[in-house]
């Protein structure tokens, strides 16, 4: 289930209050701010790129179709509120999700976020061919794949991870810059999916790139030193594959 990222810009705070009581108890929703201008609300936009904004038509002096002239197209769903509907026209030009009437209806509003729903996961699969397609052009090193995080799905491109390392039934992927990601899918999943990309599983904890590795160092199953620095054992059973590797 994807996790909605969504942000409120109503002016009337008991308007913001009843909205927020009718999505917190909703398991896929994430309301990550709530603001009562068309600047503050446009900023919001552009710092935390959210999935979803219900947007007040009437906000103080300016409207909401303000607040989307100036942040432009950023691949976000609107859901309208007002109470009124004279602007419904003008909303769906917009390309509105949906348009809700105050005082809103619970029934109204779940309608609205299965269409929300929908229209994301339609968004995620087309960003999913679109990389499958342009992998089949790249080699190895220059592909990309596609990872489940809490806020969706985060496309990586192969050659920006340096190792995986597998935590249970979650496994942290390490990247070029410091970065790191978080995602629960085990570390077997990894290997079975980079395998073909110059990566090697040197641990039951460790799988890593190979164009990473900056020294190793001889003993018992050895040890790796990645371009980030980071020190990894080498297990004794896997030492003479990973070494074939060099040959």
């Amino acid at each position: 289930m994807k996790i909605i990222r969504t942000i409120i810009v109503d002016d009337e705070p008991h308007c913001i209050n009843r909205l927020t009581e009718l999505v917190t108890p909703l398991e896929n929703i994430a309301l990550v701010g709530a603001y009562t201008s068309v600047e503050d609300g446009s900023h919001a936009i552009l710092n935390l790129a959210p999935d979803l904004i219900f947007l007040d038509v009437q906000i103080n002096d300016k409207t909401g179709f303000d607040l989307l002239k100036l942040v432009g197209k950023m691949g976000f769903e609107v859901i309208f509120t007002t109470a009124f509907d004279t602007y419904a026209v003008q909303a769906f030009k917009f390309s509105a999700v949906d348009y809700l009437l105050k005082p809103i209806d619970f029934d109204d509003l779940t309608q609205a976020l299965d269409k929300v729903n929908e229209k994301l996961e339609r968004k995620d699969f087309e960003k999913k061919v679109e990389t499958l397609l342009s992998n089949l052009h790249k080699q190895d090193l220059h592909k990309k794949i596609s990872v489940p995080t809490s806020e969706g799905l985060t496309f990586i491109e192969v050659s920006e991870i340096i190792r995986c390392q597998s935590d249970i039934n979650y496994t942290h992927i390490f990247l070029n810059g410091n970065k790191k990601i978080t995602v629960s899918k085990t570390l077997k999943s990894f290997e079975a999916l980079l395998s073909e990309c110059n990566f090697f599983r040197i641990h039951n904890s460790h799988l890593i790139n190979l164009e990473c590795i900056s020294k190793y160092i001889k003993g018992k199953g050895g040890y790796v030193t990645m371009v980030d620095g980071t020190y990894l054992e080498v297990s004794t059973r896997r030492k003479d594959e990973f070494l074939k590797r060099f040959i």
